[in-house]
Protein backbone atom coordinates (compact mmCIF):
# COMPACT_ATOMS: atom_id res chain seq x y z
CA UNK A 1 0.00 0.00 0.00
CA UNK A 2 1.28 3.63 -0.20
CA UNK A 3 1.41 4.05 3.32
CA UNK A 4 0.19 8.12 2.47
CA UNK A 5 -1.95 9.59 5.15
CA UNK A 6 -5.04 12.24 5.31
CA UNK A 7 -3.70 15.47 4.78
CA UNK A 8 -4.21 18.11 7.85
CA UNK A 9 -7.87 19.19 7.42
CA UNK A 10 -9.05 22.73 5.85
CA UNK A 11 -11.07 24.69 7.97
CA UNK A 12 -13.98 27.58 7.29
CA UNK A 13 -17.10 27.27 5.34
CA UNK A 14 -17.63 26.35 1.30
CA UNK A 15 -18.29 29.35 -0.20
CA UNK A 16 -18.80 28.55 -4.45
CA UNK A 17 -20.81 25.39 -3.96
CA UNK A 18 -23.19 24.24 -1.55
CA UNK A 19 -22.39 20.68 -0.96
CA UNK A 20 -24.20 18.07 1.91
CA UNK A 21 -22.95 14.94 2.44
CA UNK A 22 -25.46 11.89 3.77
CA UNK A 23 -24.34 10.21 6.44
CA UNK A 24 -24.22 6.38 7.45
CA UNK A 25 -24.84 5.18 11.17
CA UNK A 26 -22.86 3.17 13.14
CA UNK A 27 -24.69 0.14 14.09
CA UNK A 28 -24.39 -0.79 18.05
CA UNK A 29 -22.68 -4.04 17.67
CA UNK A 30 -23.48 -5.88 21.22
CA UNK A 31 -27.27 -5.51 20.54
CA UNK A 32 -29.52 -7.68 21.06
CA UNK A 33 -31.18 -7.86 17.52
CA UNK A 34 -32.40 -9.49 14.13
CA UNK A 35 -32.16 -8.03 10.34
CA UNK A 36 -35.58 -7.52 10.26
CA UNK A 37 -36.20 -5.55 13.47
CA UNK A 38 -35.89 -2.16 15.29
CA UNK A 39 -32.43 -0.35 14.08
CA UNK A 40 -30.28 -0.57 17.63
CA UNK A 41 -27.63 2.46 16.64
CA UNK A 42 -24.51 3.47 18.85
CA UNK A 43 -25.69 7.11 19.07
CA UNK A 44 -22.08 8.83 20.30
CA UNK A 45 -20.12 7.13 17.13
CA UNK A 46 -23.34 8.31 14.67
CA UNK A 47 -23.42 11.67 16.44
CA UNK A 48 -19.89 12.23 15.93
CA UNK A 49 -19.70 11.36 12.74
CA UNK A 50 -21.85 14.23 12.15
CA UNK A 51 -19.23 16.31 13.61
CA UNK A 52 -16.73 14.81 11.65
CA UNK A 53 -18.31 16.26 8.35
CA UNK A 54 -19.25 19.84 9.96
CA UNK A 55 -15.67 20.23 11.08
CA UNK A 56 -14.63 19.82 7.16
CA UNK A 57 -17.35 22.76 6.24
CA UNK A 58 -19.83 20.04 4.79
CA UNK A 59 -23.37 19.84 5.55
CA UNK A 60 -25.05 16.33 6.57
CA UNK A 61 -27.82 15.44 4.95
CA UNK A 62 -29.80 13.31 7.09
CA UNK A 63 -31.91 10.30 7.05
CA UNK A 64 -31.48 9.73 3.77
CA UNK A 65 -30.57 5.91 2.14
CA UNK A 66 -26.87 6.54 2.84
CA UNK A 67 -28.14 5.97 6.41
CA UNK A 68 -29.91 2.49 5.27
CA UNK A 69 -33.16 4.30 4.91
CA UNK A 70 -35.61 1.42 4.03
CA UNK A 71 -32.58 -1.03 4.07
CA UNK A 72 -32.25 -1.76 7.85
CA UNK A 73 -33.14 1.84 9.71
CA UNK A 74 -37.01 1.80 10.91
CA UNK A 75 -38.86 5.12 10.88
CA UNK A 76 -38.95 5.18 14.89
CA UNK A 77 -34.87 5.35 14.76
CA UNK A 78 -34.80 7.33 11.67
CA UNK A 79 -37.06 10.41 13.44
CA UNK A 80 -34.71 10.11 16.68
CA UNK A 81 -32.21 10.51 14.04
CA UNK A 82 -33.37 13.42 12.85
CA UNK A 83 -33.69 14.75 16.38
CA UNK A 84 -30.65 14.33 17.79
CA UNK A 85 -28.95 15.50 14.46
CA UNK A 86 -30.80 18.71 14.57
CA UNK A 87 -29.74 19.36 17.76
CA UNK A 88 -25.87 19.03 17.59
CA UNK A 89 -26.31 21.16 14.36
CA UNK A 90 -27.53 23.93 16.12
CA UNK A 91 -25.01 23.61 18.67
CA UNK A 92 -22.07 24.11 16.51
CA UNK A 93 -24.08 25.99 13.63
CA UNK A 94 -23.99 23.09 11.40
CA UNK A 95 -26.13 22.68 7.84
CA UNK A 96 -28.71 20.12 8.11
CA UNK A 97 -31.34 18.66 5.69
CA UNK A 98 -33.57 16.00 6.95
CA UNK A 99 -35.67 13.06 4.58
CA UNK A 100 -38.93 12.95 4.97
CA UNK A 101 -40.72 9.98 3.48
CA UNK A 102 -43.71 7.81 4.05
CA UNK A 103 -41.68 4.96 5.94
CA UNK A 104 -44.11 4.59 8.55
CA UNK A 105 -46.48 2.86 6.10
CA UNK A 106 -46.39 -0.84 6.16
CA UNK A 107 -48.15 -4.11 5.17
CA UNK A 108 -50.12 -3.90 1.95
CA UNK A 109 -50.58 -1.23 -0.44
CA UNK A 110 -51.74 2.13 0.99
CA UNK A 111 -54.45 4.71 -0.48
CA UNK A 112 -53.38 8.67 -1.71
CA UNK A 113 -54.55 10.13 1.02
CA UNK A 114 -52.73 7.71 3.17
CA UNK A 115 -49.64 8.89 1.71
CA UNK A 116 -49.78 12.11 1.43
CA UNK A 117 -50.61 11.91 5.33
CA UNK A 118 -47.47 10.09 5.79
CA UNK A 119 -45.50 12.81 3.97
CA UNK A 120 -47.18 15.40 6.10
CA UNK A 121 -46.42 13.54 9.24
CA UNK A 122 -42.73 13.55 8.01
CA UNK A 123 -42.23 17.03 7.01
CA UNK A 124 -43.62 18.80 9.55
CA UNK A 125 -41.07 16.61 12.28
CA UNK A 126 -38.40 17.58 10.48
CA UNK A 127 -39.65 21.84 10.35
CA UNK A 128 -40.19 21.62 13.52
CA UNK A 129 -36.38 20.44 14.63
CA UNK A 130 -35.09 23.24 12.83
CA UNK A 131 -33.82 21.21 9.85
CA UNK A 132 -34.38 21.67 6.15
CA UNK A 133 -36.79 19.23 4.51
CA UNK A 134 -35.83 16.85 1.84
CA UNK A 135 -38.85 15.39 0.09
CA UNK A 136 -37.70 12.04 -0.89
CA UNK A 137 -38.80 9.46 -3.25
CA UNK A 138 -41.43 7.23 -1.60
CA UNK A 139 -42.12 3.29 -2.22
CA UNK A 140 -45.75 3.84 -1.06
CA UNK A 141 -46.31 6.39 -3.62
CA UNK A 142 -45.03 4.91 -6.63
CA UNK A 143 -47.43 1.57 -5.86
CA UNK A 144 -49.96 3.77 -5.04
CA UNK A 145 -49.64 6.50 -8.15
CA UNK A 146 -51.64 5.88 -11.45
CA UNK A 147 -49.75 8.23 -13.18
CA UNK A 148 -48.47 11.77 -13.24
CA UNK A 149 -51.49 13.56 -11.95
CA UNK A 150 -51.08 11.36 -8.37
CA UNK A 151 -47.36 12.58 -8.34
CA UNK A 152 -48.77 16.32 -9.23
CA UNK A 153 -51.12 16.43 -6.78
CA UNK A 154 -49.17 14.75 -4.07
CA UNK A 155 -46.54 17.10 -4.45
CA UNK A 156 -48.52 19.56 -5.19
CA UNK A 157 -50.41 19.71 -1.27
CA UNK A 158 -46.86 18.69 0.38
CA UNK A 159 -45.09 21.85 -1.42
CA UNK A 160 -47.91 24.62 -0.49
CA UNK A 161 -47.96 23.33 2.96
CA UNK A 162 -44.13 23.24 3.76
CA UNK A 163 -42.96 26.29 5.59
CA UNK A 164 -39.79 26.28 4.13
CA UNK A 165 -38.05 26.05 0.48
CA UNK A 166 -37.75 21.40 0.27
CA UNK A 167 -35.26 19.93 -1.60
CA UNK A 168 -37.42 16.92 -4.26
CA UNK A 169 -35.24 13.69 -4.14
CA UNK A 170 -35.43 12.10 -7.42
CA UNK A 171 -34.17 8.15 -6.84
CA UNK A 172 -33.50 5.96 -9.47
CA UNK A 173 -34.27 2.73 -9.49
CA UNK A 174 -30.47 1.36 -9.43
CA UNK A 175 -30.33 2.90 -5.90
CA UNK A 176 -33.56 1.62 -5.25
CA UNK A 177 -35.66 -0.85 -7.29
CA UNK A 178 -39.62 -0.21 -5.96
CA UNK A 179 -38.79 3.17 -7.59
CA UNK A 180 -38.92 2.29 -11.34
CA UNK A 181 -41.03 4.30 -13.00
CA UNK A 182 -41.21 6.86 -10.51
CA UNK A 183 -43.30 10.32 -11.75
CA UNK A 184 -45.49 8.46 -13.43
CA UNK A 185 -43.48 6.59 -16.20
CA UNK A 186 -40.74 4.72 -16.86
CA UNK A 187 -39.71 6.52 -20.01
CA UNK A 188 -37.43 9.15 -18.27
CA UNK A 189 -38.13 11.56 -21.15
CA UNK A 190 -41.61 11.62 -19.94
CA UNK A 191 -40.98 10.90 -16.26
CA UNK A 192 -38.86 14.44 -16.44
CA UNK A 193 -41.38 16.46 -17.68
CA UNK A 194 -43.12 15.84 -15.07
CA UNK A 195 -40.84 16.36 -12.51
CA UNK A 196 -40.35 19.82 -14.21
CA UNK A 197 -44.06 20.25 -14.27
CA UNK A 198 -44.43 19.96 -10.01
CA UNK A 199 -41.24 22.33 -10.17
CA UNK A 200 -42.59 25.18 -12.46
CA UNK A 201 -45.81 24.98 -10.36
CA UNK A 202 -44.35 25.75 -7.03
CA UNK A 203 -40.96 27.31 -7.63
CA UNK A 204 -40.76 29.22 -4.41
CA UNK A 205 -41.33 26.33 -2.46
CA UNK A 206 -38.18 24.15 -3.98
CA UNK A 207 -34.81 25.44 -2.84
CA UNK A 208 -33.53 22.48 -4.99
CA UNK A 209 -33.51 18.89 -7.05
CA UNK A 210 -31.44 15.55 -5.84
CA UNK A 211 -30.70 14.22 -8.72
CA UNK A 212 -29.60 10.14 -8.53
CA UNK A 213 -29.90 8.94 -11.77
CA UNK A 214 -25.88 8.22 -12.56
CA UNK A 215 -26.61 9.59 -15.89
CA UNK A 216 -24.72 13.13 -16.17
CA UNK A 217 -25.87 13.94 -19.42
CA UNK A 218 -29.52 14.13 -18.39
CA UNK A 219 -28.60 15.85 -15.25
CA UNK A 220 -27.21 18.72 -17.17
CA UNK A 221 -29.82 19.07 -19.55
CA UNK A 222 -32.33 18.50 -16.60
CA UNK A 223 -30.56 21.74 -14.64
CA UNK A 224 -30.61 23.80 -17.47
CA UNK A 225 -34.39 23.86 -17.64
CA UNK A 226 -34.92 24.10 -13.69
CA UNK A 227 -36.77 27.59 -13.03
CA UNK A 228 -34.06 30.69 -11.84
CA UNK A 229 -33.65 30.24 -8.45
CA UNK A 230 -34.06 26.32 -8.47
CA UNK A 231 -30.39 24.77 -7.38
CA UNK A 232 -29.74 21.12 -8.70
CA UNK A 233 -27.97 19.10 -6.17
CA UNK A 234 -26.08 16.15 -8.11
CA UNK A 235 -26.76 13.06 -6.40
CA UNK A 236 -24.53 10.97 -9.33
CA UNK A 237 -21.99 9.21 -7.45
CA UNK A 238 -19.85 8.05 -10.71
CA UNK A 239 -19.98 11.69 -12.84
CA UNK A 240 -19.57 14.36 -9.66
CA UNK A 241 -16.34 16.20 -10.38
CA UNK A 242 -17.67 17.40 -13.77
CA UNK A 243 -21.03 18.45 -12.54
CA UNK A 244 -19.51 19.80 -9.77
CA UNK A 245 -17.14 21.59 -11.79
CA UNK A 246 -19.80 22.44 -14.40
CA UNK A 247 -19.63 24.18 -17.56
CA UNK A 248 -20.61 27.83 -20.01
CA UNK A 249 -24.51 27.35 -18.51
CA UNK A 250 -24.03 26.18 -15.14
CA UNK A 251 -23.20 23.87 -12.76
CA UNK A 252 -24.25 21.87 -9.89
CA UNK A 253 -24.35 21.71 -6.11
CA UNK A 254 -23.75 18.66 -4.57
CA UNK A 255 -25.93 16.12 -1.86
CA UNK A 256 -23.94 12.84 -2.08
CA UNK A 257 -23.53 9.71 -0.36
CA UNK A 258 -19.81 9.36 -1.80
CA UNK A 259 -18.89 12.24 0.16
CA UNK A 260 -19.62 10.29 3.39
CA UNK A 261 -15.46 8.75 2.83
CA UNK A 262 -14.73 11.30 0.57
CA UNK A 263 -15.13 14.19 3.07
CA UNK A 264 -12.13 15.30 3.28
CA UNK A 265 -11.08 15.09 -0.17
CA UNK A 266 -14.51 17.56 -1.26
CA UNK A 267 -13.95 20.06 1.29
CA UNK A 268 -10.47 20.31 0.47
CA UNK A 269 -11.58 20.29 -4.02
CA UNK A 270 -14.19 22.85 -3.51
CA UNK A 271 -12.07 25.43 -1.36
CA UNK A 272 -10.14 25.13 -5.10
CA UNK A 273 -13.49 25.83 -6.21
CA UNK A 274 -14.13 28.86 -4.25
CA UNK A 275 -10.92 30.62 -5.57
CA UNK A 276 -11.34 29.93 -9.04
CA UNK A 277 -9.01 27.02 -9.61
CA UNK A 278 -11.53 24.63 -11.55
CA UNK A 279 -8.18 22.97 -12.62
CA UNK A 280 -6.99 22.06 -8.93
CA UNK A 281 -10.60 21.09 -7.94
CA UNK A 282 -10.70 18.63 -10.77
CA UNK A 283 -6.91 17.50 -9.69
CA UNK A 284 -8.12 16.65 -6.40
CA UNK A 285 -11.32 15.09 -7.39
CA UNK A 286 -10.63 13.17 -10.43
CA UNK A 287 -8.72 10.49 -8.67
CA UNK A 288 -11.42 9.74 -6.09
CA UNK A 289 -14.15 8.84 -8.89
CA UNK A 290 -12.30 5.08 -9.40
CA UNK A 291 -13.18 4.75 -5.71
CA UNK A 292 -16.47 5.36 -6.24
CA UNK A 293 -17.82 3.48 -8.88
CA UNK A 294 -15.90 0.72 -7.29
CA UNK A 295 -18.16 1.28 -4.38
CA UNK A 296 -21.75 2.42 -6.19
CA UNK A 297 -20.91 -0.83 -8.73
CA UNK A 298 -24.23 -2.96 -9.17
CA UNK A 299 -26.31 -3.42 -6.95
CA UNK A 300 -25.94 0.16 -6.66
CA UNK A 301 -27.93 -0.22 -3.35
CA UNK A 302 -25.55 -1.95 -1.93
CA UNK A 303 -22.88 1.06 -1.19
CA UNK A 304 -23.35 1.44 1.91
CA UNK A 305 -21.53 -1.59 2.61
CA UNK A 306 -18.36 -0.13 1.34
CA UNK A 307 -18.87 3.17 3.19
CA UNK A 308 -19.10 1.95 6.43
CA UNK A 309 -16.01 -0.31 5.57
CA UNK A 310 -14.38 2.75 5.07
CA UNK A 311 -15.39 4.36 8.16
CA UNK A 312 -14.13 2.03 10.01
CA UNK A 313 -10.64 1.57 8.40
CA UNK A 314 -10.38 5.50 8.71
CA UNK A 315 -11.51 5.33 12.22
CA UNK A 316 -14.38 6.48 12.72
CA UNK A 317 -16.05 3.68 14.54
CA UNK A 318 -14.39 0.98 16.31
CA UNK A 319 -16.20 -1.65 14.26
CA UNK A 320 -17.57 -3.03 11.14
CA UNK A 321 -21.02 -4.24 11.81
CA UNK A 322 -23.78 -2.54 10.16
CA UNK A 323 -27.87 -2.27 10.52
CA UNK A 324 -29.61 -5.21 9.45
CA UNK A 325 -26.50 -7.30 9.26
CA UNK A 326 -25.46 -5.61 5.75
CA UNK A 327 -21.56 -5.42 6.41
CA UNK A 328 -22.31 -9.10 4.63
CA UNK A 329 -23.42 -7.33 1.44
CA UNK A 330 -20.10 -7.04 -0.16
CA UNK A 331 -17.70 -9.86 -0.70
CA UNK A 332 -14.04 -10.15 0.57
CA UNK A 333 -12.31 -9.23 -2.64
CA UNK A 334 -14.73 -6.23 -3.15
CA UNK A 335 -14.24 -4.97 0.22
CA UNK A 336 -9.91 -5.06 -0.58
CA UNK A 337 -10.31 -3.69 -3.90
CA UNK A 338 -12.40 -0.49 -1.68
CA UNK A 339 -9.18 -0.72 0.80
CA UNK A 340 -7.02 -0.42 -2.07
CA UNK A 341 -8.94 2.18 -4.01
CA UNK A 342 -9.37 4.36 -0.65
CA UNK A 343 -5.49 4.04 0.04
CA UNK A 344 -4.30 4.89 -3.45
CA UNK A 345 -6.13 8.55 -3.04
CA UNK A 346 -4.92 8.97 0.50
CA UNK A 347 -8.26 8.92 2.34
CA UNK A 348 -6.82 7.23 5.62
CA UNK A 349 -5.05 9.39 8.88
CA UNK A 350 -3.99 6.97 10.03
CA UNK A 351 -2.71 3.90 6.93
CA UNK A 352 -1.32 1.28 9.72
CA UNK A 353 -4.46 1.18 11.73
CA UNK A 354 -6.79 0.94 8.17
CA UNK A 355 -3.97 -1.67 7.10
CA UNK A 356 -4.55 -3.93 10.57
CA UNK A 357 -8.07 -3.61 10.52
CA UNK A 358 -8.26 -5.33 7.32
CA UNK A 359 -5.97 -8.00 8.14
CA UNK A 360 -8.63 -8.49 10.99
CA UNK A 361 -11.11 -8.65 8.35
CA UNK A 362 -9.12 -10.78 6.31
CA UNK A 363 -8.77 -13.49 9.60
CA UNK A 364 -12.69 -12.94 10.25
CA UNK A 365 -13.01 -14.56 6.78
CA UNK A 366 -11.00 -17.13 7.35
CA UNK A 367 -8.19 -14.97 5.02
CA UNK A 368 -5.43 -14.75 7.84
CA UNK A 369 -2.77 -13.51 5.58
CA UNK A 370 -1.58 -9.81 5.59
CA UNK A 371 -4.01 -7.47 3.33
Amino acid sequence: MTGNGAPEAETGPLLSRTVFSAAHVVADPLADTTPDGPAALDWDATLAFRHHLWSHGLGVAEAMDTAQRGMGLDHATAAELVRRSAKEARAVGGALACGAGTDQLTGPAHSLDEVRAAYEEQLAAVEDCGAQAILMASRQLAAAARGPEDYAEVYGRLLRQAREPVILHWLGPMFDPALTGYWGSADLDAATESFLHVIADHPDKVDGVKVSLLDADREIALRRRLPDGVRCYTGDDFHYPQLIAGDEAGFSHALLGVFDPLAPIAARAVRRLDTGDTGGFRELLDPTVPLARHLFQAPTRYYKTGVVLLAWLAGHQDHFTMVGGLQSARSLPHLQRAYELADAVGLFPDPELAASRMRTLHALYGRGGAA
